[in-house]
């Protein structure tokens, strides 16, 4: 039987939460429960209906929906909570026997699912995790978005005198980034290392060396402006999402200006690390000699790194298999001098401690 819709309760203060399921006791249950835990509550009786409510009260920290609805189903719903308010986290409702769909959900950007009928307890300790990541979540771009906007207005009073403090601090930035993140965690030094190294077989010394080395260290330091959504998606990336991913290497490129100067290989790097030597890489879409010697190097030994260690979207490769890919993508990807000249630093892949974060 399809409940008609109720009226929207709407509280006092602007909702901490939404409750979206066409069974009213569901609904009433699902309220009390979070008023307990100190969480006032809106309702709706379907996802049409509910949006009805976020146009009216904005976004809530958390939609709590069952799936199967009239009018609107919590699938359709979760998209669009999704695309209006990317920061509310959205916990779904489902029977025993909606497992894949629930599954999907997930996929869609749901933080968890429940299963009918659900045990009061467990509601419970689902809401307040989904509540303490999203507060971690906008902690943490609080902290990046108040240090990019540090970073950006010491960049503005750069001068000769003070680059040496402001290459401390975009290494510092580096640091930072990939603390956040376990996957990443060590991969701009390792890969500067493995820079170093290789860059040494191809005769590099002095100065250039130097700048190998500083490049391979901040050759990501432009995606401390992407989303932690994107870097740390478990799954593949949307065309704009891939889009968004892609800006990292221009806005590194901007962060790094003031140090084109005395640091322009720096800068090619930071740039140019994602070019490809058939022309498909970007930004810029060079090919073979017209990309940087140093890039290409950096482009080598990164793509080694990432994929000898975990990442969000898969696991780790043995390092024997990461060599082979090098190899079998050199001409079209890789530089093949830069690849022979990386397995001659590194010749035993059983035998790399600077793969180990």
């Amino acid at each position: 039987m399809v409940i008609a819709a109720t009226a929207t309760v709407r509280p006092e203060k602007t909702p901490q939460a939404l409750v979206v399921d066409d069974d009213a006791q569901v609904r009433k249950t699902l309220g009390r429960v979070l008023k307990a835990l100190g969480i006032g509550a809106a309702e709706a009786a379907s996802g049409r209906e509910a949006l009805l409510v976020l146009e009216e009260s904005g976004e809530v920290p958390i939609v709590i929906s069952d799936i199967y609805m009239p009018e609107m189903d919590g699938l359709a719903l979760l998209r669009e909570v999704l695309r209006r308010f990317p920061d509310t986290a959205v916990l779904m409702l489902t029977g025993v026997a909606e497992v894949n769909t629930a599954v999907e959900s997930l996929q869609l950007g749901a933080f968890d699912y429940l299963s009918k009928p659900i045990l009061v307890d467990e509601f419970r300790i689902r809401v307040e995790k989904a509540l303490e990541k999203r507060r971690l979540v906008l902690e943490n771009r609080y902290l990046q978005q108040s240090y990019h906007d540090r970073l950006e207005a010491n960049v503005r009073e750069l001068n000769l005198r003070n680059k040496e403090q402001f290459l401390g601090q975009v290494q510092m930035a580096v640091q930072m980034l990939e603390k956040k993140d376990v996957y990443t965690r060590g991969h701009s030094q390792r890969v500067s290392r493995y820079a170093a190294r290789t860059a040494v077989m191809l005769g590099f010394t002095g100065t250039m060396l130097d700048q190998i080395r500083l490049g391979g260290d901040l050759h990501d330091i432009g995606k401390i402006g992407t989303r932690d959504a994107v870097l740390n998606k478990p799954g593949p990336l949307t065309r704009e999402e891939f889009e968004e991913i892609k800006k990292h290497v221009i806005e590194g490129e901007e962060i790094l200006e003031p140090l084109r100067r005395d640091h322009a290989v720096v800068l090619e790097i930071v740039r140019s690390h994602h070019e490809r030597m058939d022309g498909s890489g970007f930004p810029d879409r060079l090919r073979g000699e017209s990309i940087p010697m140093a890039a290409r190097l950096v482009s080598v030994v990164d793509a080694f790194d990432a994929m000898t260690t975990n990442r969000a979207y898969r696991a780790s490769r043995e390092p024997a298999d990461a060599m082979e890919e090098l190899l079998r993508c050199a001409g079209i990807q890789f530089d093949p001098d830069v690849v022979a000249a990386f397995l001659k630093a590194f010749p035993d892949a059983s035998r790399l401690p600077l793969a180990v974060a």
